[in-house]
């Protein structure tokens, strides 16, 4: 029996089957160790924006960490690279004038977020607002805050309350965002947390004007929006940095990681509008935001972070994905008429999802897709995600809906 537990996973199965081992990626394609090719269809869980392979990427963190890989960032500590990203982030940030504080992933900018969202209530003199609601079918990583955030039911089952007064709102439904704060009381509440497309819930697009009106909602009540852009942030919604600039959210904190280096190495940030800073950084006020993490912007990563941020702009991958947007539609849509699959949702950004009508099939649809050499995995309640690097062509678009084609028909 091997000493790794995956996460997420049947680990009785994994012992039974073995590990799926990757030795190495190019471009769209990744390998495994008997040498097999696969059209990464998930571009690694989300994150490889610029596609596997990448040298200068590497290159980037190999000449940072000879001269410093790392150091804290506590206090008054800094490195280059850790400064000159954040100056990046805020000069592409959705509010201009954003604060960055760095993370080491998603679930940390989540937590990050959620500590701040009723900090920063203490500071306004209302420390009652300590509501945070969060909607069903979302995902918001795995620690405490995220977790009970969180609207699928399988992440928070056989752990009882994590974090008291965490609501949830129907994921499509504005009107029921307006009754649970009147309900909670709206002095009451802290902070609506919403990724503009739920990914790891199942990939569905946002409803048509519902960001403007939960937006709306919140502004209203002088309730915190935190846009949630873990999946969408850095390119994934196509034409634009962030889906929060897309939709002109104006939020008041981001939270962000994945694409901000394309995963060549681990690191998140949240993006926080001045409103929300401002009361942190009042000269001589003496406050302190006792939160933080060992490698909150670790240098290394910064530089990666900067070196993948350079690549996108000199590629035009920002529209490269707003094409994606275009190809994975119509390519994709017409399997909504196989006789196993309920619906294809895609249409915001390169995101799709192929939903079947027999939800537990999912993982064999995942399992045969790996067989005809497409490696994806099953999301939500009954789909396989779809969520490609930047550089995938149309032809190769082609190429992955022939192969959920014949998986789908040899499921059948």
């Amino acid at each position: 029996m091997g000493a790794l537990w995956h996460p997420f996973s049947d680990m009785g199965a994994v012992e039974k089957g073995g590990d799926f081992v990757i030795t190495r990626g190019e471009g769209v394609h990744v390998y495994d160790d008997a040498g097999r090719r696969y059209l990464d269809a998930t571009a690694g869980l989300w994150f490889a924006n610029v596609g596997h392979g990448r040298t200068e990427l590497a290159d980037a963190a190999a000449e940072q960490m000879r001269q410093v890989a790392a150091y804290s960032t506590f206090g008054d500590y800094a490195t280059q690279p850790t400064i000159d990203l954040a100056e990046r982030l805020a000069g592409i940030a959705p509010v201009p004038g954003s604060k960055v504080f760095f993370t080491s992933g998603g679930s940390d900018s989540v937590e990050t977020a959620a500590k701040l969202a009723r900090r920063y209530w203490v500071e306004q003199g209302e420390p009652q607002r300590r509501h945070i609601i969060g909607r069903t079918s979302a995902y918001h990583g795995m620690h405490y805050a995220g977790t009970a955030l969180g609207g699928i039911p399988g992440n928070v089952d056989g752990y009882g309350e994590l974090v008291a007064d965490a609501a949830h709102v129907t994921w499509d439904d504005p009107e029921h965002l307006r009754t649970t704060i009147e309900r909670l009381g709206a002095d009451n509440v802290a902070a609506f947390f919403c990724e503009p497309v739920i990914g790891a819930g199942g990939v569905y697009p946002p409803p048509s004007d519902y960001l403007t009106e939960v937006r709306k909602i919140c502004t209203e009540n002088d309730v915190l929006f935190v846009a949630d852009e873990v999946i969408t942030g850095y390119g994934r919604i196509g034409g634009a940095w962030f889906a929060s600039t897309k939709f002109g959210l104006e939020p008041d904190m981001v939270t962000s990681a994945k694409g901000l280096t394309s995963g060549y190495a681990p690191m998140g940030a949240v993006l926080i509008a001045p409103k929300v800073a401002a009361p942190f950084f009042e000269p001589d006020a003496g406050r302190w935001f006792r939160h933080g993490y060992t490698y909150s912007g670790h240098a290394a990563s910064a530089a990666v972070a900067l070196a993948n941020l350079d690549l996108i702009e000199r590629e035009g991958l920002l529209d490269e994905a707003a094409r994606l947007e275009t190809t994975i539609a119509s390519t994709l849509s017409p399997l909504a008429e196989h006789e196993l699959v309920k619906e294809v949702r895609c249409g915001t950004g390169a995101l799709a999802a192929v939903q079947l009508n027999d939800a537990s099939k999912a993982p064999a649809l995942a399992a045969g897709l790996r067989a005809v050499g497409v490696a994806t995995r099953a999301v939500g309640a009954g789909a396989v995600q779809v969520s490609p690097a930047f550089v995938m062509t149309d032809e190769q678009v082609g190429e992955l809906a022939a192969g959920l084609t014949k998986a789908l028909d040899t499921l059948a």
